[in-house]
């Protein structure tokens, strides 16, 4: 499965951009050239090379800047997934800026850290995300994209989803999407720094964070400054300097313990993540408890049924403040709870 993933966006890459092949087959996961044409050798009978003249005959050559298209199943409620992303938008790592959402990354490809940025554009009446990235983020342009669908929950299939989630109290909302992560460590970050706080107040936190720990990075945009704070980097500062920031001594621990998980390895926060295995690694941790398992697994690890049944929002929504009708209410919407979340949410953030 993984070696078709793989060659499914080599074909993409070959066809729609100008990258030489060396760079699709290093972009594409393939750890070397040899490597990487005998798979093509072996699953179509062609050279990448003449596959990629192949699939331009009749079409004219890319332009250099030709953006990645990403496909979704229609419908996708646009607004509500950027709603979602400005009411928590980081100031010098993110902005969404009419159908574009657009950010700073930086990540690790064989022990050193690339620093680069993404453009994400939703053009509707092609059920089509076009996506830019830097050049310096070239060799992890395969990963990056399979981080973007996640992040924009672009795999989704509303024909089973908006079914079950016409039952939830609310106006239909076709298309709703989960708001997943590109970058699962900050996500999680920013769940800890979430607890028990508003949404504004997490984002001051997070920008705070940011503006402390994070690097700086050159992007095309003036206010796109600053890279989220890696593990490493969270791991390594003092307690002090942190808690210097207005986040409170038992958060403090809680990110630097994850932290120190996620650099080392023991943990990983992404949608291929063994889910029972992290969840109970998350909560093994001091200060991350259910609820904060819960929306971590609904934003970094994808899980379309996670239930953080403590959540304030939730129980305002539902009209009760026990935990247990809450979860009792919420098993007609199996297997698609974390979708049922974020109606509710939306309800609440955005009143009708």
């Amino acid at each position: 499965w993984l070696t078709t993933q793989r060659l499914l966006l080599a074909k993409q890459l070959l066809t729609d951009t100008t990258m030489p092949v060396t760079e699709v087959a290093l972009a594409s996961g393939f750890d070397s050239l040899r490597r990487f044409n005998a798979a093509f050798a072996e699953h179509y009978r062609l050279a990448p090379t003449r596959l990629r003249r192949e699939g331009r005959e009749g079409r004219p050559a890319p332009a250099a800047d030709a953006p990645l298209r990403l496909a979704y199943r229609p419908p996708l409620d646009v607004q509500a997934l950027l709603d979602f992303f400005v009411a928590r938008q980081l100031p010098e790592v993110e902005a969404v800026d009419g159908l574009s959402l657009r950010r700073t990354l930086g990540w690790t490809h064989r022990g050193q850290r690339l620093h680069g940025w993404i453009s994400c554009r939703f053009v509707p009446d092609r059920h089509e995300v076009h996506v830019h990235a830097a050049p310096s983020l070239g060799p992890v342009l395969g990963a990056v994209l399979q981080a973007v669908r996640h992040g924009l929950d672009l795999d989704a299939d509303p024909a089973r989803i908006d079914p079950v989630l016409a039952t939830v109290p609310g106006p239909l909302r076709p298309g709703l999407r989960l708001p997943g992560a590109i970058d699962g460590f900050e996500a999680a970050v920013r769940v800890v720094l979430g607890q028990q706080v508003t949404v504004k107040a997490a984002r001051t936190l997070t920008a705070r964070l940011v503006q402390r720990f994070g690097t700086p990075v050159q992007t095309p945009w003036p206010a796109l400054t600053r890279l989220f704070p890696d593990a490493t980097t969270l791991a390594a500062a003092e307690p002090d300097a942190i808690g210097s920031l207005g986040i409170v001594r038992q958060r403090v621990r809680a990110l630097q313990a994850l932290a120190n998980e996620v650099a080392a390895g023991r943990i990983r926060l992404g949608r291929d993540a063994p889910l029972a295995e992290t969840l109970a690694a998350l909560q093994a941790l001091p200060g991350i408890g259910d609820w904060t398992a819960q929306v971590i697994a609904m934003r970094a690890l994808a899980w379309p049924d996670a239930w953080p049944a403590s959540d304030i929002g939730l129980m305002n929504a539902l009209g009760t403040r026990d935990p247990k009708a809450v979860t009792a209410l919420a098993e007609a919407w199996r297997p698609w709870r974390a979708y049922a979340v974020i109606k509710l949410w939306h309800g609440l953030e955005n009143p009708t």
